[in-house]
């Protein structure tokens, strides 16, 4: 349904260090490095880029939206907990500590933090559960 997604971000070379951390704790690779833009797939992936860090094209600042976030799946909810530790180690800041949200689904397993920016980001696991909504 999507071919990727984009953050926002001022600074890319202060953004590197974040990104690198709470990436590699998913699984996910940097693959590529541009001055202003970061690239982010899963090992193995076909040729696209599904997540892109970069400053924005028309040269106006970035700045995070309100409502809305984006939502990374974790291969287990080890990966969670490690993307909420990598993210405050990196100097994000919690926005919901890692644990189940019983009230998605009774497997659903994340954390919410914010970036450097403000950006909201989430890890989740779902477990085994079929009907992900």
């Amino acid at each position: 349904m999507l071919s990727h997604l984009t953050i926002g971000v001022n600074n890319v070379e202060a953004a590197t260090p974040f990104y690198d951390a709470i990436m590699s704790a998913l699984g996910y690779i940097r693959r590529h490095t541009y001055p202003d833009a970061l690239g982010y797939s899963p090992p193995g992936a076909s040729p696209g880029t599904p997540l892109w860090v970069m400053t924005p094209f028309n040269g106006q600042p970035a700045h995070p939206g309100n409502g809305w976030h984006i939502a990374l799946l974790a291969p287990s909810q080890a990966a969670v907990d490690a993307f909420h530790a990598a993210a405050l180690e990196h100097g994000g800041s919690s926005e919901g500590a890692p644990g189940l949200r019983p009230h998605y689904h009774s497997q659903y397993y994340a954390a919410y933090v914010r970036d450097l920016e403000g950006n909201k980001l989430q890890a989740v696991h779902h477990g085994t559960h079929r009907d992900v909504v």
